[in-house]
């Protein structure tokens, strides 16, 4: 299988416990848009659309990539670059 470039991975915090997932290829994304999706809503079947629209190069990558963006934050992620992080505390 040849994997098609996603370009620069989208990393969302998945949890309230702060667990992060980085998509990386566009096999992933679809893998998780069927299979571990969380709600089934109108942007998950219209991220599930272009990505395979995308798969099979009728669209540009970035479509797609906007799209599972949408879904993923119509599912309740945030992007990981949007999460402040508490600082350590000095030892």
């Amino acid at each position: 299988m040849i994997e098609i470039n996603w370009g620069k991975p989208l990393s969302f915090v998945m949890s309230p416990d702060g667990d992060v997932q980085k998509f990386s290829t566009i096999e992933q994304v679809k893998h998780w848009l069927v299979r571990k999706w969380p709600i089934a809503d109108e942007a998950h079947a219209i991220a599930l659309q272009q990505v395979n629209a995308a798969m099979d190069c009728i669209i540009p990558v970035g479509i797609a990539r906007r799209a599972f963006a949408a879904a993923a934050k119509s599912a309740g992620f945030v992007p990981e670059n949007l999460v402040a992080y508490p600082m350590r505390k000095a030892a």
